[in-house]
C-alpha cells in the first residue's frame, strides 16, 4: 500500500505564509497525480491544486494568485506554498495521491488556521 503524510500546517496571522508538504511512501511505482484538497468546518472538501506525472500543474482560481504548487519527483513529495493567507483559508488540508497500480490514497490532513 501507499502511505501519505502531510505536514507544515499551523497557526498563522492574516497575511502570513505557510508551506505544506505531502510525502508518499510505500509500494510506489508511478504516482499519476498528487493533489491538495481542503475542508473548512461545516463545508465540503474542495480541490486546491494538482500536479500530474507529466508535470502539468493546476491551482484553483480562488487561490492561484496566492498559492503555488510544486512537486519533488525524487522524494515523492508535493508542496503547497501559501502566501498572503486569509481567515477563509482556515481548513484541514488533505493530500490525495493516485498510484498507477494501486489506486488512490489519502493522508490524515494538516490543520491550517489563519487568525489574528
Amino acid at each position: 500500500q501507499v502511505q501519505v503524510v502531510e505536514s507544515g500546517g499551523g497557526l498563522v496571522q492574516p497575511g502570513g505564509s505557510l508551506r505544506l508538504s505531502c510525502t508518499a511512501s510505500g509500494r510506489i511505482f508511478t504516482l499519476n497525480s498528487m493533489v491538495w484538497y481542503r475542508q473548512a468546518p461545516g463545508q465540503q472538501r474542495e480541490w486546491v491544486a494538482t500536479v500530474v506525472s507529466g508535470g502539468a500543474r493546476n491551482v484553483a482560481d480562488s487561490v492561484k494568485d496566492r498559492f503555488t504548487v510544486s512537486r519533488d519527483y525524487s522524494k515523492n513529495t508535493l508542496y503547497l506554498q501559501m502566501n498572503n493567507l486569509k481567515p477563509e483559508d482556515t481548513a484541514v488540508y488533505y493530500c490525495n495521491v493516485h498510484e498507477r497500480r494501486l489506486g488512490e490514497f489519502w493522508g490524515q490532513g494538516t490543520q491550517v488556521t489563519v487568525s489574528s
